[in-house]
């Protein structure tokens, strides 16, 4: 009784010093959060004239401010539903295509799939260029196409459909043979049992893509120019005034409204989103 009650006493002890190392390795990760949120609430002058992280003056109307300085409501709406729109569409377009790889014998799956992973380790700013004059090509310049189509059928969906490809190809065969030998199309097992069975694969891209879709910066400052046409990242480096000097308090209070519906999403989904990240760097 008296090992077992000492082992016990060991382990709490353990456990005590791990939460506390932790903790302490947090805080170089966390004050650069804590700052940016606490100095939304403060004046231009207070945020480089007072290190602390509690303002002398709460400065409520910042938030206000943020909405008054630009059509910020309009562009929140728009990285929202642009992240979503591509998100949706990534998941099909690359569960198909993944699929088909994946499954499908045909002439040149094995040179496109090749060329799927060549194409990831060309760097996104070589292929900017081209697309623009693509775009213009086609009317779609100002617009928000380019911020949907690009995401979709460049690098990033090509990663998805990567990763897609390799999933399917560790699920059992014998469970789609079955399906076929109940009369499903190939459409139909790509619906019923391959989809069903994959939903880690899609949870991974899903999350994948809407950060990288939300975060997206050189698109929209190639593609869109008028202020109510742009995206959060774009948005918030136009928080300056008239000399083009930086709105230090307001940029850093649209900051901190800019990063809420990802931190409800990680507390919603905390352990979906870090099995997703561990299974997008591990094969099958």
């Amino acid at each position: 009784m008296t090992a077992f009650l000492t082992r016990r006493r060991i382990r709490i002890i353990n456990q005590v010093c791990w939460t506390v190392a932790l903790c302490v390795a947090a805080i170089p990760f966390v004050f650069p959060f804590l700052w940016m949120v606490s100095s939304g609430f403060k004046s231009a002058a207070e945020i480089f004239g007072s290190p602390s992280l509690v303002p002398r003056e709460w400065q409520w109307r910042n938030f206000i401010d943020v909405f008054n300085h630009q059509p910020f409501a309009r562009q929140y709406f728009n990285s929202l539903y642009i992240a979503v729109i591509v998100t949706a569409l990534t998941l099909l377009v690359s569960s198909l295509a993944g699929y088909a790889l994946a499954r499908m014998r045909f002439a040149g799956a094995a040179l496109i799939a090749l060329l799927l992973v060549t194409a990831l380790m060309i760097p996104e700013e070589v292929t900017i260029i081209p697309n623009f004059f693509l775009m213009r090509w086609a009317g779609l310049v100002d617009t928000h196409w380019p911020l949907i189509l690009l995401p979709t059928f460049g690098p990033q969906g090509i990663m998805a459909t990567f990763l897609m490809r390799q999933y399917f190809l560790a699920l059992p065969r014998e469970l789609e043979d079955a399906g076929k030998m109940d009369g499903l199309s190939r459409l139909g097992v790509w619906w019923r049992i391959a989809l069903p069975m994959s939903r880690p694969a899609l949870a991974a891209v899903a999350i994948i893509t809407f950060l990288n879709s939300w975060n997206l910066f050189l698109e929209p400052l190639i593609f869109v120019s008028s202020l109510d046409k742009f995206t959060l990242p774009l948005a918030l480096s136009n928080f300056t005034d008239p000399y083009g000097t930086p709105l230090w308090h307001l940029q850093l209070a649209a900051t901190s409204l800019a990063v809420v519906p990802i931190l409800v999403v990680y507390i919603i989904a905390q352990r979906q989103i870090i099995e997703s990240f561990a299974l997008s760097g591990v094969k099958g």
